[in-house]
């Protein structure tokens, strides 16, 4: 397809988000359907610099003479970006989940928190009850390996009653742990216990490590 040796179906797949997109990917696939990077990957889109265009007036620049890439992908590892909701709120069901892209993070960044690509997950925000701290669809970088319970760590519990939401925990006496919203109004989003006897009722997915979203 227009000399993209992976095909009509990668495309296809890339384009269904059953192919996690990269930023290689990402501009070929531009180049193809003749969009911009930007639109769809914003995130990925600043890995991509544009040279000076010195076309004449009234000439079409290529899209191949200016995309190029401003760092190597060496230097960022792609996180995988699923579909799956974690309710700043009641509570999110997920009963099917996929991923539909990835976000870039750099490496360098990431070695400085002490974190391990491969245990890290992308999933979003949906409710208030987070706010200030989490806003509703804020971007959530989720690290799988850190599932101890953690003074005022914010993390994405799998509540077998309310389905996937984030909280923060904060000790209570007795192994307990209040599950607290940030949202001050505690008439619509009360604390609720804890107990590490419970893993049936409540598991911790992972650690919220960083949070994205609109000011």
């Amino acid at each position: 397809m227009c000399g993209w040796n992976s095909g009509q179906s990668a495309v296809s797949q890339y384009l269904g988000g059953k192919l996690a997109l990269n930023l290689e990917a990402l501009i070929k696939l531009s180049e193809v359907l003749d969009f911009e990077p930007e639109d769809v990957s914003p995130t990925l889109g600043r890995g991509i610099t544009r040279k000076t265009n010195s076309t004449a007036p009234g000439k079409t620049e290529s899209r191949e003479s200016f995309i190029q890439r401003d760092e190597g992908d060496e230097n960022y590892a792609f996180i995988p970006q699923y579909t799956a909701m974690a309710a700043a709120g009641a509570g999110h069901d997920n009963p099917h989940v996929e991923i539909r892209s990835t976000l870039a993070f750099k490496k360098e960044w990431l070695a400085s928190k002490g974190l391990q690509p491969r245990n890290l997950r992308v999933i979003y925000a949906d409710g208030e009850s987070m706010w200030p701290a989490i806003n509703d669809q804020d971007v959530l970088l989720v690290d799988s390996s850190q599932v101890e319970p953690v003074e005022n760590g914010v993390f994405v519990i799998e509540s077998s009653t309310d389905g996937t939401v984030v909280k923060r925990l904060i000790r209570a006496p007795v192994q307990e742990w209040i599950l607290r919203s940030d949202n001050a109004d505690k008439a619509k989003y009360p604390d609720r216990f804890y107990l590490r006897s419970e893993s049936n009722e409540h598991q911790i997915v992972g650690r919220v490590i960083w949070r994205g979203g609109d000011l």
